[in-house]
């Protein structure tokens, strides 16, 4: 199955407090900040849709409160609006919902597959270990991050083992069955026991792309001389981490990656507004819903 065009989704941005001690571009640290909820549309040959990640969905904008812990209600208030979850985005697109046959998860924390339950149809590819986490829920901080009431199609999840059934690039890469070899999941341990990036080859410019997910969350961090990240940011991936040892040795993995291989890869994360500025249509574009980002381009652009 050959990707045939890739679609960047923010499905939902959060609103941390501390605002500039986050995103380094709120002009107080007394505003709310703004992340992304980096997602992938990807259209193949046929009518396939595949989505990786799903960013929040339907329910959670209808209930968050039933949905979502209220510790991440307060630290993040995500902007709760219909029309940029992925299933809205997607019919905006004129494009058909039900044609979503795979979901790449790169891990299951509540910003990532708050979206699954509006497409029930779909078969949900994540790594066994991520899967043995979100279920075992062992701490008190796991039972925030991971919500089984967002998760009410299980009997569609399929799991794979970090090991990998090929090599990218020096990473381990484990090729889906049924998804060709245009769509890989990179073990990026360290944010969750079943961390993963998803690799995607873009046609159209000969390049892949590959959505680090939560292995980074600041572009700086993939400065290969001098790696910065915000203060907010930096406490919150020690917050969340399961593994600092592997986090930190993926995050050198990457920047040696985007650094060697700056014309075959594009390395971006989930949650920093610069990067989705810089892969879609420019300032301001991330609190607005792809097929009017689309409409905004000129012949040339397009």
């Amino acid at each position: 199955m050959k990707v045939t065009k890739i679609h960047h989704l923010n499905c939902i941005s959060t609103c941390p407090l501390g605002g500039r001690l986050f995103d380094a571009r709120t002009p107080s640290v007394f505003e709310r900040g703004c992340l992304t909820c980096h997602c992938l549309l990807l259209e193949t040959e046929g009518s396939r849709l595949v989505l990786v990640d799903t960013g929040l969905g339907l329910e959670d904008v209808k209930d968050p409160q039933s949905r979502l812990s209220n510790l991440f209600l307060v630290l993040v208030s995500p902007d709760f609006r219909e029309d940029l979850t992925a299933i809205r985005q997607i019919e905006s697109l004129g494009l058909d919902p039900r044609n979503v046959s795979d979901i790449v998860l790169s891990h299951c924390d509540f910003d990532h597959c708050g979206g699954l339950d509006d497409f029930p149809w779909a078969t949900v590819h994540m790594m066994a270990s991520e899967r043995a986490s979100a279920d075992a829920q062992i701490s008190w901080l796991d039972r925030q991050r991971y919500r089984p009431q967002q998760w009410n199609h299980r009997e569609r999840w399929k799991t794979y083992k970090a090991e990998g059934n090929s090599q990218w690039f020096g990473f381990n890469a484990i090729q889906v069955p049924d998804l060709g070899e245009d769509i890989l999941m990179i073990p990026l341990i360290g944010h969750t026991l079943g961390h993963c990036g998803i690799a995607v080859r873009d046609r159209i410019d000969q390049q892949w792309k590959l959505l680090a997910g939560d292995a980074y969350f600041f572009h700086r961090e993939m400065e290969h001389r001098d790696p910065y990240c915000t203060p907010g940011l930096r406490f919150y991936q020690r917050m969340m981490e399961k593994d600092r040892e592997s986090r930190w040795k993926n995050q050198d993995r990457l920047r040696e990656l985007a650094k060697n291989n700056v014309n075959e890869v594009r390395v971006f994360c989930s949650h920093d507004l610069t990067e989705f500025e810089r892969l879609t249509s420019g300032e301001g574009s991330a609190g607005v819903p792809i097929h009017l980002r689309e409409e905004e381009k000129s012949p040339a652009e397009t």
